[in-house]
């Protein structure tokens, strides 16, 4: 589902603070969160995304979404920019 999105993305940015950045500097198009996140870390980014007026997406894996990312680690958050 969304992990597809994220692979199929031209331009993403990975992490709880790259995502917060682009939401708020209006770059953001959709952000997809994991779900085993630690609950403090995605308040920031679907706080910034409720402000921003991006669409959340919800993903079950850190490590899925980190591996969707092409990256060796869990990602808690990943945003999909312009």
């Amino acid at each position: 589902m969304s992990y597809e999105k994220v692979l199929q993305a031209g331009k993403i940015v990975v992490g709880t603070k790259q995502t917060v950045r682009a939401l708020k500097e209006g770059k953001a198009l959709e952000v997809i969160v994991a779900e085993d996140a630690d609950p403090s870390i995605i308040d920031k980014v679907m706080e910034a995304a409720k402000e921003a007026n991006v669409p959340v997406a919800k993903v079950d894996s850190m490590k899925k979404l980190g591996k969707a990312c092409k990256i060796q680690v869990g990602a808690a958050a990943v945003a999909i920019i312009r």
